[in-house]
């Protein structure tokens, strides 16, 4: 079998759906896991996904759906995983498959909630993925621009060179571009921490503390990024500036589509964080990814001094007005 074979997009949420409308661009099929029956039914009748991206429309006869992840996992040989983190392992409980021989694509911006692993990490140690056959795919890119047919770039991971640029080639058409990058592990991290970042770029455009105090903070994160991912991922050659970290860093960290930055912007200006949470109707994902990186970085002890302040607005009730002032000395 010459990789990726037959794929499935495993998720139904807006970054599932940009990536299934990308790799239709360049396959004849695909395979799609919904948990939902219901969304499936309405996606074909409707020819776009119900509930996300909905301006976004599909020629559903090349789509093969299916809300059964164990019959995903026996048709396809490489699956695309773009479910939300925080649910990743809820999905994954259910495979009963012997997923050991796929190859497995990875676009979850998060870690292993509990588990406190990167998704390749888990994926190897449970379903036992060889390290060979997995790939990560990265920004700087967001979905509702893909929907848009704006100029899109992102990044693929993978140690082996041949398979990343094959997958990368089945994400380029029109205005899409897709490099390959060996940071497997450094684009996971990296992709974990930029939202945590922007839940604080969030909170300073919230608290209306201007673009002064916002261009330090951007500045500030990518050295933090880079120091915490020479501890934890250390590998020669890595430019912390190069789009897949800085690049990434600046769109989810500025951008109106950024739902991470969107709930730090309504903690700045005074929601609770339950009630932010509450007002949110997609996940943001760095809310979680602030604890377990909290957690993680507890084993590295790198000085981390945004994360810090993130993790006390969100889990230990420091007023955001306060945890600013705290980070604002520590910027350079």
């Amino acid at each position: 079998m010459t990789f990726p074979g037959n794929i499935a997009v495993m998720g139904g949420g807006s970054w599932a759906t940009a990536l299934a409308s990308l790799l239709l661009k360049n396959c004849e099929t695909i395979y799609w896991y919904m948990r939902r029956q219901d969304r499936i039914d309405d996606f074909k009748r409707l020819r776009h996904n119900p509930a996300y991206l909905t301006d976004l429309r599909f020629d559903v006869e090349r789509i093969i759906f299916t809300d059964d992840i164990n019959e995903a996992c026996r048709l396809a040989d490489t699956l695309l995983l773009a479910m939300p983190s925080p649910y990743f392992k809820d999905h994954a409980d259910k495979i009963e498959t012997d997923i050991s021989g796929r190859s497995i694509v990875t676009a979850i911006k998060g870690i292993v909630p509990g588990e406190n692993m990167l998704v390749t990490d888990y994926m190897h140690e449970r379903f036992g993925i060889r390290r060979e056959n997995m790939l990560v795919v990265s920004g700087p890119c967001h979905a509702e621009e893909v929907a848009l047919d704006r100029p899109s770039f992102l990044t693929v991971g993978c140690g082996d060179q041949a398979k990343g640029e094959a997958f990368s080639r089945l994400l380029e058409s029109g205005n899409s571009r897709a490099i390959v990058s060996r940071d497997v592990n450094g684009i996971e991290y990296a992709g974990v921490l930029k939202n945590v970042y922007a839940i604080a770029a969030g909170v300073i455009h919230g608290a209306k503390r201007g673009d002064n105090l916002m261009a330090l903070l951007a500045s500030n994160a990518i050295r933090e990024m880079g120091r915490f991912l020479d501890a934890a991922a250390p590998v020669a050659g890595r430019n912390i500036c190069d789009s897949v970290y800085l690049g990434d860093l600046l769109v989810t960290a500025y951008s109106r589509f950024s739902r991470n930055h969107n709930f730090g912007s309504m903690i700045g200006r005074g929601y609770s964080v339950r009630s932010a949470r509450m007002e949110m109707e997609q996940t943001a994902e760095g809310y979680y990814g602030t604890k377990c990186m909290h957690e993680i970085n507890a084993r590295y002890g790198v000085d981390m001094p945004i994360l810090d302040a993130v993790y006390d607005i969100l889990y230990r009730g420091v007023r955001a007005e306060r945890a600013l002032r705290t980070l604002s000395a520590t910027f350079s």
